[in-house]
């Protein structure tokens, strides 16, 4: 039995998000098919977390069994031949027996992609959200200081998630812009991510950037544990899981 590990770019447009689901397509399970092509084989594809309908990923990360003798190099190669053009094989390796995706990770880095002009964008327009008014990033990043270390973030997960908790540790947060196209990137590093916390952040931080909530307020926002405070779920199609961060050896 042989453990692979794979690091995946798609683009989500086309597809249900990543988990496997009945009667729609979804990228773990395009993925899946692949692999029972290429060996006659029902593999279960092992990722690190979901992504909704619509969100992209430069560097999700899966992992799955199997007994063969097919090398991490023929599993690259053969896979990239076998999937559509929006899903790509990073990379394969072979790794040890108890390396699993998503309870071994330590960190998930998202980039969210704004365009922040007045004009709309012809080209890539299905990787950002565009902003037509002009964008207080100064304002931004001094809300966004209050996400960094560990808080409940309930204000900013959608109604209806299942989960023990709302405890989330965030690492780091950056944002890059505005380049001369207009482009903004807000990226967060975490433990762990709620279900649209991300997207949720991003709706409320451009409340934030448009003058609708001061900085203090987006503190405010966090400390109430309230949806209905806070922002508009910014829409999928400008989020990327950027990298899935392992400790060493992982």
């Amino acid at each position: 039995m042989q453990n692979f590990k794979l690091v995946i770019e798609y683009d989500g447009t086309a597809y249900h998000g990543w988990q496997r689901q009945n009667n729609i397509c979804t990228i773990q399970e395009t993925i899946e098919d692949a692999l029972k092509t290429m060996t006659g084989q029902s593999v279960t594809l092992i990722g690190s977390g979901r992504t909704d309908a619509g969100v992209h990923a430069t560097g999700q990360v899966a992992n799955f069994c199997l007994e063969t003798r097919l090398t991490s190099d023929v599993f690259a190669r053969g896979l990239n031949s076998l999937l559509p053009p929006d899903i790509v094989i990073k990379d394969c390796t072979a790794v040890g027996e108890g390396f699993h995706a998503r309870y071994d990770a330590r960190s998930k880095v998202y980039d969210y992609r704004i365009l922040n002009r007045p004009i709309p964008a012809a080209l890539f327009r299905q990787y950002s959200w565009h902003i037509k008014l002009s964008l207080d990033l100064d304002a931004m990043r001094t809300a966004m200081l209050w996400l960094k270390g560990q808080h409940d973030f309930s204000a900013f997960e959608a109604t209806g998630s299942s989960r023990s908790h709302a405890v989330r540790t965030v690492i780091g947060v950056n944002l890059f812009g505005r380049d001369e196209d207009g482009h903004v990137v807000f990226s967060i590093e975490a433990d762990g991510f709620l279900r649209h916390m991300v997207r949720n952040i991003v709706g409320t931080l451009v409340d934030v950037g448009l003058g609708k909530i001061s900085p203090k307020g987006f503190e405010d926002v966090m400390i109430s544990k309230d949806r209905r405070l806070a922002g508009i779920t910014a829409p999928a199609h400008g989020l990327f899981l950027r990298e899935v961060k392992y400790t060493s050896g992982r």
